[in-house]
């Protein structure tokens, strides 16, 4: 055992820690040519000058124990942390045995899911939510591992990591933030991110948080930092911050040309700051390793390098088939197809009259049942466990006090830590199942869109090795007098993103077996619910005990020959008025009810336009860009020499949704106006 710089070590891990650094250097610097020679490596951040503190952060985290969120430029971390030289260059090259995605994600993303390396994407500082949640669930579950969190400093200027280091500090999680500062966010110097010489100080009137300086070109003043750091959050006082002094010795990547923005002479002070040179001097110097050592790991490691990137060249490229595998994860299927009753006639199981409900009672009824029945379940939002107050609309009433408040309670405001959280806490188990109000109205969900896109593609970039198993509800829609941000539907976005499942019930048992489907599944389902039916008279319905309704089967509510009405949530009840209306005119219409939009019973569809050869679809949201679009598109392409009629669509107008009652009906779609279009395809 040596003492070098007041750090004691062995040489055995001087050694170690000499060819970790140098044989990330050799991938590092090697990375360019695989561009070059069109052989992949299209990305990729140099990590020359953060040398120090990636090694450092590499050599602590314990794998397959600690969690480690790098960043894209986080090579020597990786491979400090427990990737191979090979590892590494597959995920250069993108190639299918790469165990970060198997080629699907971004060249220089590495991680390895199987020892606890996360796979991150490339939304800056994201991963900081994600980070914060599986600490929430490292301190829920009593585990003693540790979360490490890597960024640039410029990532400090995105909200992302702001609420990820509040909540952390709020919550006393046990997250190491590692803020590695080069001084450039690509081209934009520091100074034009935070008025602080470093970002990390920004938070230093946060309480529960150790901030600590090192020089992260410096391995040695790096370690202290990082074991400081693991030491302080062991007490389970708090969360840290290590901000390390880097240097970037290189530009910010291979589509970056530095010396446009940078002197000569700050290249060359760059270059004389070399962490690898500072290493391998000092090593010499002290006499802590020989010349002739440090020659024999050199060597030893361009060995490796080479016999490296030969089994990789020749490794097999990823399989274009396989781009369907792993865009949603397998979903609990219960029996049947949820069509336990007709929501108007009693249903009788047994001697078991089912109770009827209001659409609200059966969502909260259900919460309670799921959170019974899995111990592994977790509710979080903004305002949804204040003593008897379960939300805005009371959905989760009477949970806190039954469940507890480590399982049921309430999130700062904001929307996209109370989802990425939810990330995050998914990735620790996967038998956990976790159920977040988004937003208090689904208008306002718009700051966890990069937390939605986000989670809907990690089954398919991890390579199925990870899916958050999240049902996320949002009360959706208008017709209560809200205005902009409370009656607004978002349904037309969602579904054009690949990877989520998204419902939409319109009646209580609907409500009911959804939710029970949704929390009972693996993946992420998004559950719209139509708040203007949590207490309407028309979506009561009888709901029989642990009733289920599987995704991607469409409901049909009234049978008919003469034209198909497709809708769904609020507007199912216009169709159905305006059926009854029609069928008085001696006009037989069916009304299917989609409940699921993803995934879609096409199936159910093709049936019923063969049989009836009309189509009007019906949708609360707006016409243009609606989901409807979708549907009518598809039909046309599909279903075409089927039709006798144009597909009409009736929905709202292109226009926010008004505030006074009188412009929200103008706006909103009506009975009338179903009854309008309706005849109008009829009479084709």
């Amino acid at each position: 055992m040596v003492t070098i710089e007041g750090l004691d070590a062995s040489r055995e891990e001087l050694a170690r820690w000499y060819s970790l650094m140098h044989l990330g250097r050799v991938l590092d610097d090697k990375a360019p040519n695989y561009l070059k020679q069109s052989l992949g490596w299209s990305y990729h951040a140099p990590c020359a000058g953060h040398d120090g503190i990636q090694v450092a952060l590499g050599v602590t985290f314990r794998p397959s124990h600690d969690y480690l969120f790098p960043y894209y430029r986080d090579l020597s971390t990786c491979l400090a942390a427990g990737l191979t030289a090979e590892e590494i260059l597959l995920n250069g090259m993108s190639k299918r045995d790469d165990v970060a995605s198997g080629g699907r994600h971004m060249s220089n993303h590495f991680a390895k899911p199987e020892i606890r390396i996360q796979n991150v994407s490339s939304s800056v500082a994201n991963h900081a939510q994600h980070a914060a949640g599986v600490g929430r669930a490292i301190k829920t579950y009593g585990s003693e591992a540790i979360v490490f969190c890597s960024v640039g400093e410029s990532s400090t200027s995105e909200g992302f990591f702001y609420e990820a280091v509040n909540g952390a500090s709020r919550e006393k999680l046990p997250v190491v933030f590692v803020v590695q500062d080069n001084g450039y966010g690509i081209s934009v110097p520091k100074s034009d991110q935070t008025a602080n010489l470093f970002a990390s100080d920004n938070f230093s009137g946060f309480l529960n948080i150790e901030i600590i300086h090192c020089d992260g070109k410096d391995l040695f003043d790096s370690l202290r930092a990082i074991r400081r750091a693991v030491a302080f959050v062991e007490t389970g006082e708090g969360c840290a911050i290590v901000h390390a002094e880097c240097v970037r010795i290189h530009s910010h990547s291979n589509s970056d040309r530095h010396e446009l923005y940078r002197s000569p002479e700050e290249l060359a002070a760059a270059e004389a700051l070399d962490p690898l040179a500072r290493l391998r001097n000092t090593l010499i110097t002290e006499k802590l390793l020989s010349e002739e050592e440090i020659s024999a790991i050199e060597s030893a490691n361009l060995t490796t390098y080479e016999e490296s990137s030969e089994r990789a060249r020749n490794a097999p490229d990823p399989d274009p088939t396989s781009i369907f595998d792993f865009v949603l994860a397998d979903p609990w299927i219960p029996d049947g197809d949820g069509l336990a009753e007709n929501a108007t006639t009693p249903e009788v199981l047994g001697d078991v009259k089912a109770p009827e409900m209001s659409l609200i009672e059966a969502l909260n009824g259900t919460l309670k049942e799921a959170f019974r029945e899995n111990p592994d379940t977790y509710l979080w939002g903004q305002d949804v466990a204040y003593r008897d107050k379960g939300g805005i609309f009371n959905v989760t009433k009477g949970m806190q006090a039954e469940f507890g408040a480590s399982r049921i309670f309430n999130g700062p405001i904001a929307e996209d830590y109370i989802l990425g959280t939810a990330d995050g806490f998914s990735r620790f188990d996967d038998k956990i199942r976790i159920v977040v109000e988004g937003a208090e109205f689904a208008d306002y969900f718009w700051p966890a869109a990069e937390q939605m896109v986000e989670m809907s593609h990690e089954l398919w970039r991890t390579n199925g090795q990870f899916v958050p198993n999240v049902t996320v509800r949002l009360a959706s829609g208008g017709y209560i007098g809200g205005g902009l941000y409370h009656s607004q539907n978002i349904e037309g976005w969602l579904t054009t993103l690949p990877g989520i499942r998204i419902v939409v019930p319109a009646f209580a048992d609907d409500a009911a077996g959804l939710l029970r489907t949704a929390v009972r599944s693996r993946g992420i389902t998004v559950f719209l619910e139509p708040k203007s039916l949590y207490n309407s008279r028309q979506a009561r319905a009888h709901v029989p005990p642990d009733f289920a309704v599987p995704f991607g089967k469409a409901r049909r509510r009234r049978e008919g020959s003469d034209l198909t009405i497709l809708t769904y949530g609020t507007t199912v009840h216009l169709a159905l008025e305006a059926a009854e209306q029609l069928a008085g005119e001696g006009m037989n219409v069916e009304v299917l009810d989609l409940r699921s939009l993803v995934p879609l019973d096409w199936a159910a569809i093709v049936a019923s336009v063969q049989k009836t050869s009309r189509v009007l679809v019906v949708h609360e949201d707006k016409v243009h860009g609606g989901f409807g679009g979708e549907l009518v598109a598809r039909i046309a392409s599909e279903l075409f020499a089927f039709l006798d009629a144009p597909v009409d669509r009736v929905g709202s107008s292109f226009t926010p949704v008004g505030f006074h009652r009188i412009l929200e009906r103008a706006i909103l779609p009506n009975a009338d106006e179903v009854l309008e279009a309706a005849r109008k395809t009829l009479a084709y």
